[in-house]
């Protein structure tokens, strides 16, 4: 495994980071608890040391069953890091701004985006509960909230850097707008943004921004919800209650089939899957700080921490970048 130092920080992240959406449940068709905890493990035993969650997976699931699977185990040697802001339930129900309904036990739950200071402080309480343990490694503003102004959230998270209870504060899905106002307030770590083989609008100018400013990019959906696997073409049936079966209606999936179908050879070749190849070329790409990857097993945790160890020559990667773009 390879360890990354995120932007300006001292925190050392493990380029492919563990995803842990999926395993919240909400939105991805369920998941199985033994299965979830030995895959944090198995990522854990192979060198994945940073786990990337939020409260709003599996309405609160996903954190307590990553506090559960690290309870034991040295702490130091593990990253934690964490988001705020999409709120659901409580006192805080209904305020900011209204994003989407989220479902739960077939009911429709109202999600608003919210980042006042008040509800910093109060989420990252309900965070460190459910993770058994006193501090987040990287706290991220998990989408920009119109009904907030960015200096009281910058504030809010600088006051929780003063207090040891983050190491690092970063956003995810802010525009470069967005970055130098949050800039005006506290110097950010990162920010985490969708990116890959079909989606690489980042780099046009999210890219040279981080550059830059030494601001890190973490990588969230580099498989697309599972859509470059190929398992998606290979029958493989996805649940009534999963969110992608709307998601993968956006993109040109002959295209993607071929595009697949291309990375093969040089897959077999290496003895590994056109995921893994998919994965590890996500990691080579210019400014990228890590890599989320998620899985719903062992199985599949030690698969993409194996990526790592995949190399793709110059003559390959000229070869990848050209199948893109018949994209």
């Amino acid at each position: 495994m390879e360890y990354r130092r995120l932007g300006n920080t001292t925190l050392e992240l493990s380029a492919i980071t563990y995803g842990a959406f999926a395993i919240g449940g909400n939105m991805w068709g369920g998941n199985e608890k033994k299965d979830s905890i030995a895959a944090i493990h198995a990522s854990l035993d192979y060198g994945v040391s940073s786990i990337d969650t939020a409260p709003f997976y599996g309405f609160g699931l996903s954190e307590e069953m990553i506090g559960e699977a690290i309870k034991g185990k040295d702490r130091s040697k593990i990253q934690l890091l964490t988001k705020f802001g999409l709120v659901w339930d409580g006192s805080n129900r209904g305020k900011g701004a209204f994003f989407f309904d989220a479902e739960e036990n077939g009911q429709a739950v109202p999600v608003f985006k919210y980042t006042s200071k008040a509800n910093i402080m109060k989420e990252v309480e309900e965070s460190l509960k459910r993770l058994g343990t006193d501090y987040i490694d990287l706290l991220q503003v998990h989408w920009p909230d119109s009904t907030t102004p960015i200096s009281e959230t910058m504030e809010a998270l600088e006051l929780l850097i003063e207090q040891g209870k983050i190491r690092a504060a970063g956003v995810c899905n802010y525009d470069i707008p967005q970055l130098k106002e949050a800039s005006e307030t506290i110097q950010l770590a990162s920010n985490q943004v969708s990116y890959s083989m079909l989606n690489r609008g980042i780099e046009h100018d999210l890219v040279p921004y981080a550059f830059d400013t030494k601001t890190g990019i973490i990588v969230y959906s580099p498989m697309e919800r599972g859509l470059l696997t190929g398992k998606y073409f290979n029958e493989s049936k996805l649940k009534e209650n999963d969110h992608r079966n709307d998601y993968f209606s956006q993109f040109n999936l002959e295209k993607v089939k071929n595009l697949l179908a291309s990375l093969e050879p040089i897959a077999q070749n290496k003895k590994v899957s056109v995921a893994q190849l998919v994965l590890r070329w996500t990691t080579l790409q210019p400014a990228i700080t890590v890599v989320l990857a998620g899985s719903r097993n062992a199985e599949q945790s030690v698969a993409n921490a194996k990526a790592m160890d995949i190399n793709i020559s110059t003559e390959e990667l000229i070869f990848i970048n050209n199948q893109l773009s018949k994209l």
